[in-house]
């Protein structure tokens, strides 16, 4: 009998895993290989909500658990994916900059957002009114440590590439799914979750976002830039431009839409010509009250879920493991923010 039985490897499921495999607990991850959220993620991670000049919850224990968390998996695999990049907040008026100052004088801010303006010229963009710096940002490949993960875990037979089908699994004493047997098993689907018979009556959401990488010979940035859309320098003169919303679309399918709202915005921001080289979509797992869905089914203790991480997964899915793993194990309570339990009478 094997610890734990991991449904997706997205962000969710290989942090979940990657914590497990840290306490030497034994693990197999199911996963179909159907794009996901994950995989066409941003991978920004950044304590502030830009748009209010608001902190995110939680935002400095998230960020210290990420820290450590993907220096780990860096080490353990070799290859690089955190890249600790400024993320700047283009200026459209005086008045923006005034909010700035305001924001950045605030005892919960002030360490995260820098009082000083960045009047450096970027080849590209114009920008009469300068920039704010955030700090303590950056991003994550996602998309390669999904890639180098799974393959770590395929080489330890740990990966099981399959389509989960839920009227397979036995719940008696322990779980039982075709010929694994498993103390717990963890659901992190994504917005997969829909089909979920044990947690299909929470209120997952589905964001949908559309990204584009761009060629801009003339785009000069080794920041990212953040207003209403961002640009994410990627080398060579290519760069990530996102992201789109759309609360109707649940398909993981490119539109003529979003990208003729991300080519509206980013000619707002750039000054110079650019080419589309590719064109991405996928839903976010949301939920109603913007926070995560974390936690054991009501009925049934030995089924966890993990989900809702919506656009901040790359910060939320080293703490949210940890948190999961530490209530199953331990019995450490979980926040009641994020407790999927706050849905149930």
């Amino acid at each position: 009998m094997i610890d734990y039985l991991i449904i997706g490897s997205g962000l969710a499921g290989i942090a979940f895993a990657e914590t497990a495999l840290q306490y030497n607990k034994s693990i197999i991850v199911i996963d179909s290989g159907v794009i996901s959220s994950s995989k066409v993620a941003a991978g920004l991670y950044n304590p502030v909500i830009l748009k209010r000049f608001t902190p995110v919850w939680n935002a400095k224990q998230q960020l210290d658990e990420l820290e450590s968390f993907y220096r780990n998996i860096e080490n353990k695999l070799n290859c690089k994916f955190d890249y600790q990049v400024p993320i700047l907040r283009k200026f459209f008026s005086i008045e923006e900059q005034n909010n700035w100052y305001v924001a950045s004088d605030k005892v919960e801010l002030n360490s995260i957002l820098s009082s000083n303006l960045i009047t450096r010229k970027y080849s590209g963009i114009d920008s009469p009114f300068d920039y704010g710096q955030v700090n303590r940002t950056g991003y994550v490949d996602v998309a390669l440590l999904l890639e180098k993960f799974q393959e770590y875990l395929f080489l330890n037979q740990m990966f099981l590439k399959e389509a989960f089908d839920y009227s397979l699994l036995k719940i008696n004493n322990g779980i039982q799914y075709k010929d694994i047997k498993a103390k717990h098993i963890i659901f992190a689907e994504g917005f997969g979750m829909i089909s979920n018979p044990f947690f299909n009556d929470l209120p997952l959401d589905g964001a949908k976002g559309e990204l584009l990488i761009i060629k801009a010979p003339n785009l000069s940035l080794d920041v990212i830039i953040n207003t209403s859309v961002f640009i994410l320098p990627l080398g060579n003169e290519l760069f990530k431009i996102g992201a789109t919303y759309n609360w109707t679309d649940k398909t993981d399918f490119p539109t003529e839409e979003g990208k003729n709202e991300l080519i509206d915005r980013i000619k707002e921001i750039i000054t110079c010509d650019f080419e589309i080289i590719s064109h991405y979509a996928g839903v976010r797992p949301t939920v109603k009250d913007r926070k995560p869905l974390v936690g054991t089914h009501p009925i049934h203790s030995g089924i966890h879920i993990l989900n809702g991480l919506g656009t901040r997964g790359v910060m939320l899915a080293p703490s949210l493991a940890k948190s999961l793993f530490n209530n199953i194990e331990n019995g450490s309570p979980l926040e009641k923010e994020i407790n999927c339990n706050r849905f149930y009478k």
